[in-house]
């Protein structure tokens, strides 16, 4: 299939879809409950984790799971790992492929020092997401834009959530409130770089790829912690990440893959979210973060029961999942567990 068709078949997608968009209440919950957004299937889906809080040279391949190359010279080729997320996300549809990057890390040197170790191609780059504005998933966005400033193409779109730039905060125990937002609205425009574009639906990214939109909260034990806050007029509120996002896939023959970046809404949420919209009930492989770290024991035992229901076909808790969750979902899911490092890549093929 050549590039024009790949293209023009991507924009009716979009163009069916945004008609969808339009039509607000009851119209769009009727269609989300027909599992109305459809996604085109991609032969080939390669997920590479540019960044993570787990860095470890010496884990082997496993399951879809490929780690980075091993070099002659172990500290020439040592992955940067860091308390950040950064994806680097490749589908092929119709025999064409496409690139997103979604999430961007902290540590703009180490996030640099990866792509280039990981050999990626930042020319192909045709969009650019983000899950929510968190320090740790955008840190290193501005100066990255601006270190490979000649390899990105004009208007590079810039996918962002609901209510993006209003500020999200952190109550700490001493009480201090301290921001956790690092992005800012106004110098990321004077880039002149991307053309941002908020979200509030399900939306295409690239073929084969798009964001959630709100994520319904259906669980009774998915909750955010009060420590999280947002700001309205004067006054601190519970921080309700709204405008959070997760990338939904869809791979041929396989169902769906769900790519979180935190899940402060719930990864069970998430997942049911990207059932309900696609009307695939079939569960691939769940990669990413589904902060649980600190959760209750109780709370983790619940959402393994509830992910382990969907029967996925691998799961790969990364970042803020937490080392009692990560353990527990090892323990409790070892055929479809996948420990996750930086650099590691997911590939995915019909």
């Amino acid at each position: 299939m050549s590039n024009e068709v790949s293209r023009r078949e991507f924009l009716e997608v979009s163009a069916a879809t945004g008609a969808l968009f339009l039509a607000e209440g009851p119209w769009w919950g009727r269609a989300m409950a027909q599992g109305a957004f459809a996604i085109p299937e991609a032969e080939r889906i390669v997920v590479t984790v540019i960044t993570d809080n787990l860095a470890d040279a010496t884990r082997p391949n496993v399951k879809i799971a490929r780690r980075p190359a091993r070099t002659m010279n172990v500290l020439d080729g040592a992955m940067h790992g860091e308390h950040g997320l950064a994806y680097h996300v490749e589908t092929v549809v119709g025999g064409q492929a496409h690139v997103l990057l979604f999430d961007f890390g902290s540590q703009a040197a180490g996030v640099l020092r990866n792509i280039e170790l990981l050999g990626l191609d930042l020319r192909k780059v045709e969009a650019l997401a983000l899950s929510h504005d968190h320090w740790d998933h955008e840190a290193a966005l501005l100066e990255l834009l601006q270190a490979k400033r000649a390899a990105w193409r004009p208007d590079l779109p810039f996918y962002v959530g609901e209510k993006f730039f209003v500020g999200t905060y952190s109550k700490r125990p001493t009480g201090q409130i301290q921001t956790l937002s690092i992005l800012n609205r106004a110098e990321l425009e004077a880039l002149g770089l991307v053309k941002l574009v908020e979200v509030t639906t399900p939306t295409p990214l690239v073929p084969g790829a798009c964001f959630t939109g709100r994520v319904e909260r259906v669980t009774d034990y998915e909750t955010i912690p009060p420590t999280f806050l947002a700001k309205q007029g004067d006054q601190y509120v519970q921080e309700e990440f709204i405008g959070e996002q997760a990338v939904v896939m869809n791979a041929k023959g396989k169902g769906l893959v769900v790519l979180s970046a935190c899940a402060h809404r719930g990864i069970v949420n998430t997942l049911k979210h990207a059932q309900k919209m696609t009307g695939i009930e079939k569960v691939h492989a769940v990669i990413g973060g589904f902060h649980l770290t600190g959760a209750k024991p109780e709370v983790i035992a619940k959402t393994i029961a509830d992910v382990k229901a969907m029967r996925p076909d691998h799961i790969v808790p990364t970042h803020c999942t937490g080392f009692e969750a990560i353990t527990a979902f090892a323990k409790e899911m070892p055929d479809q567990f996948i420990l996750n490092t930086a650099g590691t890549q997911y590939v995915i093929e019909a």
